[in-house]
């Protein structure tokens, strides 16, 4: 018997030099998790299932080999901005041609087709857009980068804040006339797009016409709205309020410019027009291009008239000409927001983390993998942040969580254990040369 006792022990220093050479080994694989081995006595059972009180038992046999989720540590600063790290609970699924795997090594890429995956080809699961640029966290996809160009957006809304300086006398020139600034008080300029992503500007002058009323002539390009001909501007009759504000009950406007119920304004029947040839004055034609559809809301109902200087506080439009990718980068809810040449950038996916009720029930798959078994749980995958999974940090990797000093010191226990066990059973070995010399 102390053979067999002396021979589990040889089995389990052998076991557990194992586990601290594999952790050694993998002590700079990114997202690696340490295991333990875990080790516990034998006794043998009687016929009646007890253990004698005198039992010495029959030696040591391999609990469990468990792996230690405990957080590594992030090297940041990578300069990829799909590299990225979990910071607390949760992993990275990956799909395998739809087998589902685990991770959280986040050293990732994308393909020729811009699908984002790992140095195995496994693509990244995460949360697309639908077709108005919403997250839809309804359903898990593979991701993809499109890298193609944003295509154009006519202007729709422009949102104007600006104040007229009510202390400004009426202008003694008169008519109103673009070209002589005597004519007008305070003149606004903002850029707007037709359905090709052509830029063009909207030009507003204001004419003060008395106490508290305002005179505001719209054109573009320099054109009147509808004909690229002519002149003419779209003429708009303001008042203010004696606390400076707008009353819109008192707008007057005609032509391309109506007055909507809520107050705001609506450039209607705008024709975009391109210059034609170099002539003095310069000559205008339409560009084959188009307005939004339903004209341009033009929101000016936090326009003031106050004693101070006239001028913009703030000025939105949501018009835009084609753009072409030029950068990503991810937040901590996993979002990955593209820039483009145009200026408005957008979201377009989202990373999704899974966790699991007990993860030390994962499956180990290899390449830092994990599957899903029956001891694990089932899965549960959401957005990062929400409920108990932890949050992405992007031009970042998780470190492997080795311990390389507790592993060395781990090493030396395991062979003076290696060394112990065989020295016992050359013990027993001596012991049993002098039982059969003595018969």
């Amino acid at each position: 018997m102390s053979f067999n006792i002396g021979l589990s022990g040889l089995f389990a220093a052998n076991k557990a030099l194992d586990v601290t050479g594999n952790n050694i080994a993998n002590v700079a694989t990114t997202g690696f998790k340490s295991s333990r081995a875990e080790f516990a006595d034998q006794y043998a059972q009687s016929i009646r299932g007890t253990t004698g009180t005198t039992t010495t038992g029959s030696g040591v046999t391999t609990a469990a080999v468990s792996q230690q989720f405990t957080q590594g540590n992030l090297t940041t600063g990578t300069g990829r901005d799909l590299d990225l790290a979990i910071n607390g609970n949760g992993f990275f699924m990956v799909s395998n041609n739809g087998d589902k795997l685990y991770t959280r090594a986040g050293a990732f890429h994308t393909d020729p087709s811009g699908m984002i995956i790992d140095n195995s080809g496994n693509n990244l699961q995460g949360y697309n857009v639908d077709g108005n640029g919403n997250v839809n966290t309804g359903q898990l996809s593979n991701l993809r980068i499109d890298s193609s160009n944003l295509p154009p957006n006519p202007t729709g809304t422009i949102s104007i804040t600006s104040n007229l300086n009510s202390s400004e006398a009426v202008p003694t020139t008169s008519p109103f006339d673009p070209t002589d600034p005597k004519s007008y008080n305070t003149p606004l300029h903002t850029d707007l797009y037709d359905t090709q992503g052509n830029k063009h500007s909207l030009d507003q002058y204001f004419v003060k016409t008395g106490t508290n009323t305002w005179s505001m002539y719209t054109l573009v390009d320099g054109r009147s709205a509808s004909d690229p001909t002519s002149t003419t501007p779209d003429k708009t009759d303001l008042t203010f309020k004696s606390d400076g504000t707008l009353d819109t009950t008192k707008l007057a406007t005609a032509g391309n410019m109506t007055v909507n119920p809520d107050g705001t304004f609506t450039l209607n029947n705008w024709v975009p027009a391109t210059q034609v040839g170099t002539a003095t004055p310069p000559v205008f034609a339409e560009n084959g291009a188009a307005a939004k559809t339903g004209g341009i809301k033009i929101d000016m109902l936090a326009t003031t008239q106050n004693n101070s200087t006239a001028g913009v506080a703030s000025k939105t439009q949501d018009g835009y000409a084609t753009g072409q990718l030029t950068s990503l980068s991810i937040d901590q809810g996993g979002n990955l927001f593209a820039s483009y040449t145009n200026g408005p950038g957008r979201i377009i996916g989202q990373v999704a983390l899974t966790n699991f009720a007990n993860v030390q029930g994962l499956a180990p798959a290899g390449g830092t993998m994990w599957r899903e078994s029956f001891t694990s749980g089932t899965p549960v995958t959401g957005a990062p942040t929400t409920g108990t999974l932890g949050t992405v940090t992007s031009q970042a990797l998780e470190d492997s969580n080795v311990d390389l000093t507790a592993e060395l010191v781990n090493l030396i226990k395991a062979q003076s254990n290696y060394q112990a066990n065989a020295k016992t059973i050359s013990t027993q070995s001596t012991v049993m040369q002098t039982t059969i010399q003595m018969t």
